[in-house]
């Protein structure tokens, strides 16, 4: 399911959903919201508004039916908020793709009011594509990016895995690795621990998280890379060259609405795709109105 406004990001948005509703050898729903931007309108003007939202949401599912082989390709016009509609739908949803125009402010706000409240209320995963128009096919296409952490679930790590072996690419385990070092000034100080004895102690916890998963999808090439920087810097410099970078709503999506903080920047500064993966814990109904009115005025 992909939402679509005839913008060019929204495009490479359908583009993507394209290519997974493909891979995955499912239907395809194209997601078009409109409202009257001007408060109350006349019977005419609103039947106008309609009309002009239906041609919008015609072109992106002929465009899906001439550019793609998906056998079915089904259109849904919402009148209201769009990131309300598309977290209803997530409810039987197997991936929810939204587009975001860059990461400059303006942009930032639109993922702000959008893909985040999407992301932080659908029960499917949600891709955020970057960018607009077409998406850039490079020579050698880079991996699929996961921070790994202990709180990570399972849900996060089989997304992962999967679009690893959907897209035939490598996936590049991230872990923050580094020992951390007490810097209490006029204090005794406990001895630091061994760096490199550290970094086996992590290496093996990896591996051994990372051994079943492998064993389901032993087509995936595993990289591991056990970072010596913070976390959300680590990430965000391997997104410029990432095709996918995997993250997890978190625990605060379930209990406030709302991505934790990691993954909220993750969504709005990486340089390209993210995809956040709902928690596995049991959600309200997302089609309860008292659980999206924030999506109303996000």
């Amino acid at each position: 399911m992909t939402g679509y406004d005839g913008s060019d990001h929204s495009l490479q948005a359908l583009e993507w959903a394209m290519d997974e509703a493909e891979l995955r050898r499912l239907p395809l729903t194209v997601v078009h919201a409109w409202q009257w931007p001007y408060g109350e309108a006349g019977e005419d003007a609103g039947e106008r508004r309609r009309e002009a939202a239906g041609r919008v949401l015609r072109h992106g599912a002929d465009c899906a039916r001439a550019c793609s082989t998906i056998v079915e390709v089904a259109a849904d016009l919402y009148e209201g908020h769009a990131a309300r509609r598309l977290v209803e739908l997530s409810a039987d949803a197997e991936l929810v793709v939204i587009g975001s125009c860059g990461r400059n402010a303006p942009a930032r706000s639109v993922i702000g009011s959008t893909a985040s409240s999407v992301a932080a209320h659908a029960r499917a995963p949600v891709v955020i594509t970057r960018g607009t128009g077409p998406i850039p096919v490079p020579l050698h296409a880079g991996p699929v990016v996961l921070g790994l952490k202990d709180t990570t679930s399972d849900e996060v790590l089989e997304f992962a895995f999967e679009e690893a072996a959907l897209w035939r690419l490598r996936l590049l385990v991230m872990h923050a690795g580094h020992p951390r070092h007490l810097t209490a000034w006029g204090v005794a100080m406990a001895p630091l621990p061994d760096i490199d004895d550290s970094a086996r102690v992590c290496r093996e916890w990896v591996d051994e998280r990372l051994a079943g998963w492998q064993e389901k999808y032993p087509k995936v090439t595993v990289d591991v890379c056990l970072s010596t920087t913070a976390p959300k810097e680590a990430l965000l410099t391997a997104s410029a060259e990432a095709t996918l970078l995997v993250a997890g709503a978190g625990r605060s999506a379930l209990l406030s609405g709302h991505l934790g903080l990691m993954t909220r920047s993750l969504v709005r500064h990486a340089s390209g795709a993210v995809a956040v993966v709902p928690p596995p814990w049991d959600r309200p109904d997302p089609a309860d109105p008292e659980n999206l009115e924030d999506l109303e005025n996000p």
